[in-house]
């Protein structure tokens, strides 16, 4: 976890030092998305290596499916709660004089 950590804080250095050029921004995005891509390759082998997995799929994916669209409804509530409430809520007077 402590090394977790340290990568994290050493990360966030050297981001805020590069930030300015934007190449190495471009580049790193790329990288990034290709280290998820094949982190999730490996997730996909690790997942198809286990038995058990395997044989409960029709199970399991059903629990996940319902897990999966039960949390983006929620969020999707949700957002619309605060967006209503922020955006076109009581507060939006005082945010327009805020802003001036």
């Amino acid at each position: 976890m402590i090394a977790v950590l340290i990568l994290m804080i050493l990360g966030i250095g050297i981001g805020a030092l590069i930030g300015k050029y934007k190449t190495i921004i471009r580049i790193n995005e790329k990288l990034t998305t290709w280290a998820i891509y094949l982190l999730l390759f490996l997730l996909g082998i690790s997942v198809g290596l286990n038995e058990k997995v395997i044989i409960h799929l029709s199970t399991i994916g059903l629990q996940a499916l319902l897990i999966t669209f039960g949390a983006v409804g929620g969020s999707l509530f949700v957002s619309w709660i605060v967006f209503h409430y922020i955006f076109k809520g009581p507060n939006i007077e005082r945010r327009k004089e805020y802003e001036e």
